[in-house]
């Protein structure tokens, strides 16, 4: 049996050819071609050459079905939330300290978190910089400077997180910053925005730090973040240098109003609609970042800085005029609304008149009556604008039925209560502008609110103080933000 298996080899070897190298060393069968007497030589690397080839051709093919796949997987579930928490970064021109907070990030964040960085127009490396970062953080490269609030706004429009955190681009994170603050953050669902503390930031969250210079921070941050809850407290007031809360606040709140130039005053201004929408802000004391300290607004030299920031205190006080006078006034008919079983937060939209048009950045018009939308079924006179509200707003306001706006407006004419007509301006001379709704009285916070939403020239029905007064007070009517940005 032996003898015959080596004889059948032997014949497999005479027919498949035998093996030898070629003088350039690489392997060759011999073989007789069927049918000839004449040699032919195959070459072995040529033969690995053509498999090679097939398998790259497969490689390529399954890499492209692959890919279309990512990709169409992506696009269905680009407006889907990640349960992670999404950082937005907006910078100008200061890469160098945009490069130290992102490998902070990086090195002290444990969580799941996603990076968006909006860049203002930078005219340093910073685009070089996020260029090399493609895949691994998200980006987006304005060509003119928004100031704070666009970034922000931009970057908010981007977020996916179950929670955002806004974070200045001079900060440093350091050790279970993120965990410590999210612990903070969803302990209460009253609980709106939380902010850490650091060594250099006015107000409430500046604290004494016994070192010099970054270096010797590490080793003090790492012994400050030990989880404590009885070091938060509740604050009027958090600085937009670093800010968590969730997504839904967001919903509720809106995007930051870009009516102040550059930086400064808009955190201020995002904060008090924080506020009246009843939700609380809470200092993390068990965390703190370090913060290089308005390295963007420094920029501008001193003048230029004090320009902006006089121009936007400015606009902010004649937004609110005493804005802390309106957050108590909700909070005392929140502590009402608690009373009677129904939630004391509020939305966006029930700080908004009634009787009024609003428009998205396509151009389509609503009619605002009652806390609901009416989508206009024809033009709008030129003469009466529109006043321009985010897809976020809009899409928030409960929807009804389609409506000639003009039919719309007679019949909210022709309503009454008391002698008043819904949606009436009018004042009893006390310096205020009220609107009559729903049988009550709910006052402009401003006379800039009156004129952002496009009331100036409606007529004003001067009543007795007595009457006033004697009717149940609504909630405040405030200014919607200032967009600038053409997508929002």
């Amino acid at each position: 049996m032996r003898g015959k298996l080596h004889t059948a080899a032997r014949k497999h070897r005479a027919h498949k050819g035998s093996l030898s190298r070629n003088r350039n060393g690489l392997i060759q069968r011999n073989t007789i071609a069927k049918g000839s007497k004449t040699s032919r030589k195959i070459i072995g690397s040529r033969k690995r050459t053509d498999r090679g080839t097939v398998g790259n051709q497969q490689f390529q093919h399954g890499y492209e079905r692959g890919y279309t796949s990512g990709v169409n997987q992506g696009v269905e579930s680009f407006a889907e939330p990640f349960h992670g928490t999404s950082i937005i970064i907006p910078t100008y021109n200061q890469a160098d300290y945009l490069i130290q907070c992102i490998t902070s990030i990086e090195a002290h964040t444990t969580d799941p978190y996603e990076i968006i960085v909006v860049d203002n127009g930078s005219s340093d490396h910073t685009g070089q910089y996020l260029q090399q970062r493609v895949g691994q953080i998200r980006f987006k490269q304005l060509e003119t400077n928004r100031g704070f609030a666009g970034g922000v706004n931009q970057g908010l429009m981007m977020a996916k997180g179950d929670s955002i955190v806004i974070l200045n681009n001079d900060t440093l994170v350091t050790p279970r910053w993120l965990s410590n603050m999210l612990r903070c953050l969803y302990s209460d669902s009253t609980i709106g925005v939380v902010g850490p503390v650091t060594n250099y930031i006015s107000g409430e969250q500046q604290i004494q730090v016994p070192y010099d210079a970054v270096p010797q921070m590490w080793a003090f941050a790492e012994q400050h973040n030990v989880p404590d809850e009885s070091r938060w407290s509740k604050a009027d007031r958090l600085v937009g240098y670093c800010l968590l809360f969730r997504r839904e606040l967001l919903k509720s709140t809106g995007y930051f109003d870009e009516g102040f130039e550059i930086g400064n005053y808009e955190d201020e201004d995002w904060m008090i609609r924080v506020r009246l929408s009843g939700r609380e802000l809470v200092i993390a004391g068990d965390t703190f970042i370090h913060h290089y300290g308005s390295v963007s607004m420094k920029n501008l030299g001193q003048q230029k800085f004090e320009v902006v920031h006089e121009q936007n205190g400015t606009f902010y006080e004649q937004k609110w005029g005493n804005p802390h006078k309106w957050v108590q006034q909700v909070k005392a008919l929140g502590a009402v609304r608690s009373d009677s079983g129904t939630s004391s937060s509020c939305q966006a939209v029930d700080f908004y008149p009634t009787g009024v048009i609003i428009r998205d950045q396509s151009g389509r018009k609503y009619w605002l009556q009652g806390g609901r939308k009416f989508l206009c079924s024809e033009d709008i006179e030129e003469n009466r604008t529109a006043v321009l509200v985010s897809m976020l707003d809009i899409n928030s306001i409960p929807e009804g039925p389609v409506v000639d706006w003009l039919s719309a407006r007679a019949e909210l004419a022709n309503s009454t209560s008391d002698a008043l007509k819904e949606g009436q301006l009018f004042s009893c001379g006390d310096g205020n502008i009220y609107q009559w709704q729903q049988g009550t009285r709910r006052p402009f916070v401003s006379k800039e609110a009156v004129s952002r939403w496009m009331l100036e020239g409606s007529e004003i029905q001067q009543i007795a103080q007595e009457k006033l007064y004697a009717a149940p007070e609504g909630l405040p009517i405030i200014a919607p933000p200032v967009l600038l940005n053409p997508i929002l």
